[in-house]
């Protein structure tokens, strides 16, 4: 258990505030119930109001602050930034943390980066349907073992999942229930050891970057499916190193068009190291 000190920057129920904040309806109905929230060292109920000004003291087993930001934020859509661990989707992954918000598309739970989610019906159609007509560019940046020549180009192969084993295989040629994949790779720049890469996606399949760079003979960083134990114990690295940094749109319903051409961009630490 946690000691959390929040300051409050509205007025509203205790209730709303805590689902608001980032805990998830589970653990916001614990903390209520176990009366885990104070103000001034006195125990609040469900139904009390906080107010702006106020700092609340609540204990509970993690700062859900820890598992996204904030990006950007309207009516209609919220940006974040999902860290490595979190799911997207069901009621203890993101949805079930932000109140009112939808995926309308996905990351994997060990890959970090831009995530945007539909606040409202209207916008979930129009954002899903500008995902599944490729509207929407998503560019990931990924640090790779070896020295890698990317310019750009497209790659192709042929990639089989193995639901069992929650895996995929990748094919220089068609084999049996194989589905073709492309992915554009640019090498940023290179270190003694590793690259910095670019990838984006033209196909999107399951684990796609990571097994693709791994039978280029390129795994990345930290990634323990895909990649090689020595190499991630050599670089100290548990977590993969793969990073959503870009989100761009570039059709969107007429509604919603003062978001066309926005660019949501947010580096992670470990490539300024390039930079």
């Amino acid at each position: 258990m946690q000691k959390f000190i929040i300051k409050i920057e509205k007025n509203q129920k205790i209730r709303d505030f805590l689902l608001n904040y980032g805990f998830s309806k589970k653990e916001t109905n614990k903390i209520l119930k176990n009366k885990d929230v104070k103000i001034n060292d006195i125990r609040i109920n469900q139904n009390d109001y906080v107010f702006a000004g106020q700092e609340i003291v609540v204990y509970a087993n993690e700062d859900p602050k820890e598992k996204f930001k904030t990006v950007y934020e309207d009516e209609n859509v919220i940006v974040l930034n999902k860290n490595s661990g979190v799911e997207v989707q069901g009621e203890n992954g993101l949805e079930g943390l932000i109140t009112n918000s939808i995926a309308v598309h996905r990351l994997d739970r060990n890959t970090c980066g831009l995530l945007i989610m539909a606040k409202n019906q209207s916008s979930e159609i129009a954002l899903k349907k500008a995902f599944l007509e490729k509207n929407i560019e998503k560019k990931y940046i990924c640090e790779v073992y070896g020295q890698t020549n990317f310019k750009g180009e497209v790659f192709k192969a042929f990639l089989v999942k193995d639901q069992l084993r929650s895996e995929v295989k990748i094919y220089s040629k068609y084999v049996k229930n194989a589905v073709e994949i492309q992915t554009k790779f640019l090498t940023v720049k290179n270190s003694s050891e590793t690259s910095l890469v670019i990838a984006e996606l033209l196909t999107g399949k399951t684990h796609q970057i990571r097994a693709h760079l791994a039978f280029l003979g390129h795994p990345i960083i930290g990634d323990g499916k895909y990649g090689k134990n020595s190499i991630n114990k050599k670089f100290k690295e548990k977590y993969q190193k793969l990073y959503c940094f870009s989100l761009k749109i570039n059709k969107i319903d007429e509604n919603f068009k003062y978001l066309l051409k926005k660019e949501f961009i947010s580096k992670p630490d470990w490539a300024k190291k390039y930079i």
